[in-house]
């Protein structure tokens, strides 16, 4: 007769991994559902958002808002992180979809998914690029995913190696910083300075015409803003060499 005797698991097997306690999951939830309602409030207060308002919302005292956050600039900090990721994930998926090497149209998949991404979510973009919020400093764990879109830009014009204008001495100290700064592991290659400059002028351009739209700067203007976007974003394809 054969006998089969149970096999320990190694402590890292996924089985030796203990689910998640309730109390874990409960405080899980309510923190996301403190943060969907913060949004919500967002675009009713814009930078006027208090832990007051949110616990109004949900019914709750204020009190018990900091047993999931130390304050207001946490909850704000989780918004604006969260808010960050999203975009850089939205204009990740739209380059990834295209063909990887047709430069432009990944380009362009990428400006045209964060205008996208800024139409339809106008209170938390205005949380990232509209008034700063009185009182408030964004801590340096909020910096790599801010970042996310200008170097997805910069590995596109880098991919393109268009060379260009001379760079004036005095920047390159500044561009070898931002470069050591970028999250995410470095790359093969250091971009070339033309590059890094390309792909931070298009973020500047991509930026400042996405915030026009979407403060109405640009309202009644042109009869297809999309069409006046794509021609800017195009004009700055140009910028980077991208054929």
């Amino acid at each position: 007769m054969f006998s089969f005797r149970a096999r320990a698991l190694p402590v890292w097997h996924p089985r030796c991994v203990p689910a998640p306690s309730l109390r874990a999951r409960v405080r899980a939830e309510l923190v996301e559902e403190i943060k969907a309602a913060a949004r919500r409030r967002l675009a009713i207060d814009g930078p006027g958002l208090t832990l007051r308002a949110v616990a109004r919302d949900l019914e709750m005292v204020p009190s018990a808002l900091y047993r999931y956050f130390d304050g207001r600039d946490a909850l704000l900090t989780a918004l604006i992180t969260e808010a960050y990721d999203e975009l850089g994930a939205a204009a990740d998926a739209a380059e990834a979809a295209e063909d990887p090497a047709d430069l432009r149209a990944r380009w362009m998949a990428l400006c045209r998914a964060v205008r996208r991404w800024a139409l339809d979510h106008p209170a938390e973009y205005a949380l990232l690029y509209g008034t700063p919020v009185p009182g408030y400093t964004a801590p340096s764990d909020t910096v790599p995913p801010a970042s996310r879109v200008v170097v997805a830009l910069v590995r596109v014009a880098a991919e393109a190696d268009a060379g260009g204008a001379p760079v004036a001495p005095a920047l390159h100290a500044d561009l070898d910083r931002i470069v050591a700064q970028a999250p995410g592991p470095p790359p093969d290659a250091r971009p070339s300075d033309p590059a890094l400059l390309a792909g931070l002028a298009a973020w500047s351009q991509l930026f400042g015409l996405v915030s026009f739209e979407v403060f109405g700067r640009l309202a009644g203007m042109f009869e297809d803003p999309a069409g006046h976007f794509d021609h800017q974003m195009q004009t700055m394809a140009d910028l980077a060499g991208l054929p």
